[in-house]
């Protein structure tokens, strides 16, 4: 399903928990879809089942999944303020890595008007 860097500062909870929110937010994974097992997803990371436990109690706490008593973990109807501050958090990245990088803001505004245009949505403001 993905992995995990186990070196990163990031707790291991939280990576799991970011990265089933990207699979939603990037189409991956989509309303009703069952998530792998405490124990499988464990086993194909390498880490400790309690660990993955705790990540998806974090995310059914946030709404983003559901648990259905002896059939598991499913993902929840899309609240779009959470996938919204998901998505944001991503973009914000970009836009330090672009700053970082000498690219100026009215580059990044522009390609952000051709995104809008090309997808029809015109501007949300």
């Amino acid at each position: 399903m993905f992995s995990i860097d186990l070196t990163s500062r990031i707790p291991i909870y939280e990576q799991i928990h970011d990265k089933i929110i990207g699979l939603i937010v990037n189409g991956t994974l989509s309303e009703n879809d069952q998530l792998p097992s405490v124990r499988s997803l464990a086993k194909d990371t390498g880490v400790n089942p309690n660990t993955v436990a705790k990540a998806y109690q974090e995310l059914e706490r946030n709404g983003i999944i559901y648990s259905v008593p002896g059939r598991g973990s499913f993902i929840a109807k899309p609240d779009s303020s959470v996938y919204q501050a998901a998505v944001l958090a991503d973009f914000d990245k970009s836009v330090e890595a672009s700053y970082e990088r000498g690219i100026k803001s009215d580059t990044l505004k522009e390609h952000i008007d051709i995104i809008y245009s090309k997808n029809g949505k015109g501007e949300l403001l």
